[in-house]
């Protein structure tokens, strides 16, 4: 139950810091509206580092695409990977409510048109449902065959943190244009069921159409990832 609880507060916290983060730069009025795309992949990556930190103790899956890939491996029970993935959506919707609270006038601001769904969950820039898919896949691949190795390497544990960090933002600039770079199915759906749910000024719609490929495409990636590693090391 421990772990749990602590899987619940890392996802938390890394919404609720990599929501506002994308927020700051949407909604009117902001002093960050605006910024650019780098300012938001660098903010993940460090919501990221400081989410890993946190939870630490319960094995910083905060994704269950991560769950999952190390289920896969034989490297975490099955019976735990359900509990982690509930603690995971639900950290994932608390910490969006957190940025529905603290940005409420910035949203009731900005109007429907802006499309605020952004800052919750993910969309595409180009709707090709093949192509969005694969772009999920290829960024939770590349994620999660990088995390497996970074796990077995001899490494501080205090570095681990940061190095996924700055894998964040090199997988958010290399492959997250073209779809927002899920690569992790609570961030995007626990944040839009909060978009959906939540009172929030001027919304428009959740998407629930697209909702199934940053879930898919992550399972997906997470265990390809695996299977590769399995082969090359």
């Amino acid at each position: 139950m421990e772990n749990y609880l602590i899987e619940f507060i890392g996802t938390a916290f890394l919404i609720a810091f990599g929501s506002s983060i994308i927020a700051g730069v949407t909604l009117n009025k902001s002093l960050s509206q605006g910024s650019s795309w780098l300012l938001i992949c660098l903010g993940w990556a460090f919501a990221v580092m400081i989410a890993v930190f946190i939870s630490l103790p319960s094995g910083a899956h905060l994704n269950p695409a991560v769950t999952i890939a190390l289920a896969v491996d034989g490297a975490f029970p099955w019976s735990d990977v359900l509990p982690y993935i509930i603690a995971q959506v639900i950290g994932a919707f608390v910490g969006a409510s957190v940025t529905v609270v603290h940005y409420y006038t910035h949203f009731k601001v900005t109007p429907q048109e802006v499309n605020t769904k952004g800052i919750f969950c993910t969309g595409p820039a180009i709707k090709n449902t093949p192509m969005n898919l694969l772009s999920e896949i290829i960024a939770t691949f590349s994620f999660i065959f990088s995390v497996l190795c970074l796990i077995v390497s001899d490494i501080a544990p205090g570095l681990y943190p940061m190095i996924v960090g700055l894998l964040i933002f090199v997988i958010g600039v290399a492959f997250g244009p073209t779809t927002g770079f899920a690569i992790n199915p609570a961030r995007d759906f626990g944040p839009r069921l909060a978009y959906a749910l939540l009172p929030i000024p001027n919304k428009s719609s959740a998407d629930w159409g697209y909702a199934w490929i940053p879930i898919v495409g992550p399972v997906i990636g997470s265990v390809l990832a695996v299977g590769a590693y399995g082969v090359f090391f």
